[in-house]
């Protein structure tokens, strides 16, 4: 297992590289460069962690140049929210290479502004509008998350079990669901079954179905 003490000394000969002298251990900060009046901070950890991003914000009250250094590795996805949250904070992510000392930066340190996605935001309203009521209040319900496609699949189940197998534009007509054909045609959840072309029927997981989400 690496320990802090593995990333000091490539840290060290990054940072002297670009010009600044290097100290470890100085007050509360793992390592401290300084390059006349400038100062940089690094803090060292063999992982994120949540006391990794509380050292970091805290060293900002010295200096805005504050880096937390980790070693290079890692699942892509955790390592990119890291580097996104410690954007957000204002601080530098550097990573190390332990096997050749290799040391990468994956964000500055300074201001950060998020860049709205204004595809996402639709997507959400469109669920949003979607979802029937407020189901998941207080988080998820007996039957975890319940979303707005599952409320149409239970609309379209509540009508084949009233009036049998039915052309899928019937279905979509009465229940007020536009996707309903294709809900049952796609059959995430094996509750419909085509009996002919255009037209669906419950099955018998659909109507347990119905007994277990007839109340969302």
């Amino acid at each position: 297992m690496p320990k802090e003490a593995d990333l000091y000394p490539p840290i060290k000969t990054y940072l002297q590289r670009q010009g600044y002298d290097v100290k470890g251990e100085v007050g509360a900060a793992d390592v401290v460069g300084r390059r006349g009046d400038e100062v940089v901070i690094v803090e060292l950890k063999t992982g994120f962690s949540l006391a990794l991003f509380h050292q970091g914000i805290e060293r900002l009250s010295v200096t805005d140049n504050v880096y937390l250094a980790v070693p290079a590795g890692g699942k892509n996805k955790v390592l990119k929210a890291n580097v996104t949250l410690a954007r957000r904070a204002g601080l530098g992510v550097l990573t190390v290479r332990l096997r050749d000392g290799l040391v990468e930066v994956l964000a500055d340190p300074g201001p950060y502004a998020a860049r709205q996605s204004k595809k996402k935001k639709a997507r959400m309203l469109r669920a949003f509008d979607r979802l029937q009521g407020d189901p998941n209040a207080g988080g998820a319900t007996r039957h975890g998350i319940i979303t707005g496609y599952r409320q149409d699949a239970v609309r379209c189940a509540r009508f084949l079990a009233v009036h049998g197998p039915s052309k899928g534009a019937q279905v979509k007509e009465w229940t007020e669901v536009p996707q309903a054909t294709r809900i049952m045609a796609d059959d995430h959840y094996g509750w419909f079954t085509r009996v002919e072309r255009g037209v669906y029927a419950l099955t018998d997981a659909g109507r347990k179905g119905l007994s277990d989400f007839g109340d969302v």
